[in-house]
């Protein structure tokens, strides 16, 4: 039997009862799991490949959990690995069948790029979300008004019923803010972006009495970075980091662009964007000060 079992069945158990984050998240801790059995195992990932008919390639891709994998080749893989535990297996093989299920967030397919929906699986898993915006308050943070003129300014060419169903995506979405065990937001805002008056005046406005209504949640803290710093440490682009209680996750720093967006998970790069945010947050006004600096705009529209 594998060295590796007992902690695995452990560990698959814990997310099979408590599922959090939908197939993204699952297909990283199967992937995290099956990589672990076959480094215990001595096996390389050609090896790996051979066993299921396919390419070190494919064994790279399933283990980093970008790809949903067969029950099939869980099993051969299970299998290679000396995992002979029949109860170890049998939750391997139901992980493995719930990494194929659909997130909620697959009914909105026509309008949803794909390169997002990984970061919607990882929000909903995250403990913690750090995120610093420059151009536009942050997406778990707006109203359906400010989300709709952001939507029509990024997607011009889109009918008003695709605008609707990106609105409708934003907002439930952001459901996860009020739920039981809701992650805490951090969210640092440069000022650059509640100045801009998105939508018209009194969408803006809208917008400004949200954050402050959403500033009374436990959960979750603001602050704004004033025109008054000058340069900040993020070299002006935005940064989201997540943090997740689980140990089969590690901490993932999400750099979104125009058409796509990077996952980074090396230390080294969590490491340097966590310092970033740290420099931010200590340069920003305090999250008392903040509040009353959305004030202050709020009564200046």
């Amino acid at each position: 039997m594998s060295e590796a079992q007992p902690s695995s069945g452990a560990s698959l158990r814990r997310y099979l009862d408590h599922p959090r984050g939908g197939p993204t998240v699952l297909r990283i801790v199967l992937g995290t799991q099956l990589r672990r059995l076959r480094e215990t195992a001595g096996v390389t990932r050609e090896a790996a490949g051979d066993a299921i008919r396919g390419s070190h390639a494919k064994i790279s891709r399933l283990e980093l959990g970008r790809v949903s994998c067969k029950e099939r080749d869980v099993a051969d893989l299970l299998t290679l690995y000396g995992v002979t535990d029949d109860t170890v297996r049998d939750d391997f093989l139901k992980l493995a069948r719930r990494t194929s299920s659909p997130g909620w967030w697959h009914q909105y397919g026509d309008v949803l790029p794909g390169w997002f929906e990984t970061h919607l699986g990882l929000e909903e898993a995250a403990s913690v979300i750090r995120t610093y915006e420059v151009q536009f308050v942050p997406g778990l943070l707006q109203t359906a008004d400010y989300a709709r003129a952001v939507a029509q300014l990024g997607h011009p060419r889109s009918t008003p019923e695709e605008i609707d169903r990106r609105v409708r995506l934003r907002v439930q979405r952001q459901e996860l803010l009020t739920l039981p065990d809701a992650p805490r937001v951090w969210a640092v805002l440069d000022e650059a972006a509640l100045r801009r008056p998105l939508g018209g005046r009194e969408v803006m406005a809208g917008q400004l009495r949200h954050l402050l209504t959403m500033s009374e949640l436990p959960n979750v803290t603001l602050q704004i970075a004033p025109f008054s710093l000058g340069g900040l440490a993020a070299a002006g682009g935005p940064i989201t980091i997540l943090r997740f209680l689980e140990p089969d996750l590690p901490d993932i720093v999400y750099l979104e662009q125009l058409t796509s967006a990077l996952y980074l998970d090396k230390r080294d790069d969590v490491d340097h964007y966590l310092a970033v945010m740290d420099r931010l947050s200590a340069q920003s006004e305090s999250p008392r000060e903040s509040l009353a600096m959305l004030e202050r705009m709020l009564k200046e529209i």
